[in-house]
């Protein structure tokens, strides 16, 4: 026995082995695409502004000790280190980070709106942490001053717009300066040439995003590799073969040595170094598609000390050629080897969209789930990770954009000084990164009870880095820095606006729902009568009746003889267990045949289709009933009860199974009370004659109005900007996959 445990061991060991490696393959083509091909144009920005006065050695080597520094302190130690263990549940970005905030230390405005969310935050730790004293008194500010959570939703959301905003700007700079590339060797080629090339180039790039992560990661994986490959091999030629003391650049020496000599040009020159570190941020965004371990191996053993060696080799060949500054990569590739190179060099600059392109899908599902974007379409891609999604609706936006931004540069010196302008997705990145930080400060805090002190040494060492990366970056805002920001503000108006919108309607619904007593009332003078099937009542409200629902009866007095009143949930945790899924309570006595059922969503689980989730559904209302049944002569019932399909299936071939205290396979929490003269097999019959008379669904054609005596920015944001997104984005019924010759719409309009 102990050698076939033994065996068991090793044998899931190696598979765990196995697909760590697969993804850490696929990462290659995904994640690090753009972090890897930063070496093109990192000396050649740096050395574009006033820098290019300071062409000694000393300078050379204070840029790569820079170089070397920055890839140290930010990609390796904050990313590599700290940031990739805070996940949220094997999620990463920044509204991961916000949702582990909200859910962990109750921050923030979109904490779960129902007592039972409590069950699936609790399981986040196998351990309960110690309140620490720094912890206390954060949660009571944020409690204190409700305004502290406005502030701290929209850093978060300004740091999630950079990301899209970046999510525009990196694949149009990287394709262009791929293409741009060509003309070392084709002098003669036209710029609308150029741009013809770069926007099909773009188009065949979002072409292959519908086929998926992992697709995309094995497709693209062998390039970076290739291109790593060859970046590292022509560093190491050119450190032997040019300047051997370039490794002593390694010291932080020569940083100070590099201020002290060059003064505020070095300062206006960091705007060029921090294009070695673009692409970073995507290692935590894009966690969700692969691992923490995949990825931290994938850094450690390949990208970082390739990108070293490449930096150093690069310097080594300028200390030697100070005339090629301005166009130092391709120059320093040895002449035997160059075209190769340079082709893999096109290919990874292309490959470089990726990584940004996927940590865009991400974030937007993310944002969509928490109620801060726009209803779009999420297919999942992979069965084995959940996180491995695309967008269409996204995905095409992103391409129109970047087609703009392209021909729109066409018109001005971009494409003459295409490295130059290479900072512009820079100052996203780095703004991004320090958004990071920020919210690292409260999770080490507040989610890991760590000392107060280790959260200052976090925050003052990489903020100090990237605040100072950021002034210079704000410092070239007039040359094209206002192109990102004016990206970002447009994205970050539409998602607070959308969020606003959103929880106004909620609060309108659930300021004015109505109590069963005030509808069955109402029964005798109207005349409300049964008919046959269930009716799936979509609503937001969680108790009460929604005034949809009133609205409709008082206009049609009907509705069928079983009512479900269903309300999706999407909760701040990434995934929620199949055995905690379902939500089912009844509605006032049994002969009513009303039931609620809530139904709970993370923002990373895939959604079934109609068909199989009004199964589900009903199948779990009759294991409720089951239960019931099965609960002894006391007529005890469980009114609100999670249950699952697997659980149904177990029911029915033991009908003897009983629950004690709200304990039992797949229940979370149970509560007892007690309908006397219950008859359940009355009630299943019922519901096995209103399913076989079908199904219709009943939803809210809600139409959202600033009262009169608004201000006129309410007005603005809610009357045209909430009401334009509301008309164009994806219906509620789309995206709920809600069939149409079922549906019954109830127009409203609410005062807000």
């Amino acid at each position: 026995m102990e050698l076939e445990s033994g065996s068991t061991n090793r044998q899931s060991r190696l598979k765990l082995y196995k697909s760590t490696l697969i993804l850490a393959y696929q990462s290659f083509g995904v994640v690090y695409g753009d972090l890897s091909t930063s070496p093109i144009y990192v000396y050649t920005s740096t050395f574009s502004g006033r820098l290019r006065l300071h062409e000694d050695d000393d300078e050379i080597l204070g840029v790569l000790s820079l170089v070397f520094w920055t890839l140290t302190l930010i990609p390796l130690c904050k990313y590599i280190v700290f940031v990739l263990g805070a996940d949220d549940n094997g999620e990463g970005g920044t509204f991961a980070l916000y949702s582990l905030l909200c859910r962990r230390a109750k921050l923030g405005l979109l904490h779960p709106s129902h007592s039972t969310d409590d069950d699936i935050s609790s399981q986040d730790s196998c351990l309960s942490i110690k309140e620490t004293r720094a912890s206390s008194l954060l949660k009571e500010f944020f409690d204190k001053h409700h305004s502290s959570r406005v502030v701290l939703l929209l850093i978060v959301i300004l740091g999630t717009s950079m990301v899209i905003a970046d999510g525009i700007l990196t694949p149009s700079m990287s394709v262009l300066s791929a293409v741009y590339g060509i003309k070392t060797k084709a002098g003669g080629l036209h710029d609308s040439y150029a741009v013809l090339i770069t926007c099909l180039i773009l188009v065949g790039l979002f072409a292959l995003q519908h086929i998926g992560t992992h697709r995309v990661g094995f497709l693209f994986a062998p390039i970076i590799l290739l291109w790593l490959l060859s970046i590292s091999g022509v560093g190491i030629y050119n450190i032997i073969q040019w300047n051997p003391r370039v490794v002593s650049a390694l010291s932080p020496y020569y940083v100070y040595k590099l201020f002290k000599l060059t003064g505020k040009d070095g300062w206006t020159s960091l705007g060029g170094i921090v294009l070695c570190i673009t692409g970073a941020e995507a290692m935590f965004a894009d966690l969700g598609h692969f691992s923490q371990l995949s990825i931290r191996i994938a850094f450690t053993a390949i990208i970082y000390p390739s990108l070293i060696l490449a930096y150093m080799g690069e310097a080594a060949y300028l200390s030697k050629h100070k005339e090629d500054l301005q166009r130092s990569f391709y120059r320093a590739i040895p002449e035997v080897v160059f075209w190769p190179v340079f082709i893999i060099a096109t290919l990874a600059t292309v490959v470089a969209s990726q990584a940004i392109i996927s940590a865009t899908f991400s974030i937007i599902s993310q944002c969509w789930a928490l109620k801060c974007f726009p209803r779009v379409k999420i297919i999942h891609t992979s069965n084995q990770m959940h996180g491995q999604i695309y967008i269409p609706e996204v995905n095409w936006m992103l391409m129109v954009f970047c087609l703009l931004v392209v021909i729109g540069f066409r018109d001005t010196d971009m494409i003459a000084n295409a490295y130059v302008y290479l900072f512009v997705p820079g100052l996203t990145v780095i703004i991004v990164m320090f958004v990071t930080t920020c919210l690292m400060f409260l999770v080490i805090v507040m989610v890991w009870k760590r000392n107060i002190l280790a959260a200052f040494i976090f925050v003052t060492v990489f903020g100090f880095v990237e605040l100072l990366y950021l002034s210079s970056c704000l410092a070239k805002v007039a040359k094209g820095g206002w192109i990102p920001l004016i990206f970002s503000l447009i994205v970050l108006s539409v998602m607070y606006i959308w969020h606003y919108g959103t929880l106004q309607k909620q609060s309108f619904e659930s300021h004015n729902r109505t109590s069963l007593d005030m509808l069955l009332s109402l029964g005798p003078s109207v005349g409300i009568n049964r008919v046959r099937g269930i009716g799936l009542i979509y609503t937001n409200v969680l108790s009460g009746i929604p005034p949809m629902f009133s609205h409709f009866v008082t206009s049609f007095p009907a509705f069928h003889q079983v009512l479900i009143f269903v309300t999706f949930q999407f909760l701040t945790t990434p995934r929620v267990s199949a055995n905690q899924r379902f939500i089912v309570s009844r509605i006032g006595p049994a002969e009513f045949r009303l039931y609620r059922c809530i139904v709970r969503f993370g923002y990373k689980d895939a959604r079934k289709d109609s068909y199989a989730f009004e199964t589900d559904l009903i199948e779990t209302v009759r294991v409720f009933l089951q239960h019931e049944s099965d609960d002894g002569d006391a007529r005890d019932s469980v009114s609100e009860m999670p249950v699952n399909q697997h659980e149904s299936d177990r029911l029915r071939d033991d009908v003897s199974m009983r629950v004690e205290n709200g304990s039992g396979a797949g229940l979370t929490r149970c509560k007892r009370v007690r309908f006397c003269g219950v008859d359940n097999s009355k009630e299943l019959e019922d519901l096995e004659d209103a399913r076989e008379a079908g199904l219709a669904y009943m939803m809210g054609n809600t139409c959202v109005l600033a009262r009169e005596t608004s201000s006129f920015v309410k007005k603005f944001a809610i009357n045209i900007v909430y009401g334009f997104l509301r008309r164009n984005c994806r219906s509620p019924s789309t995206a709920l996959g809600v069939p149409h010759t079922s549906l019954i719409e109830v127009g409203m309009a609410y005062r807000v």
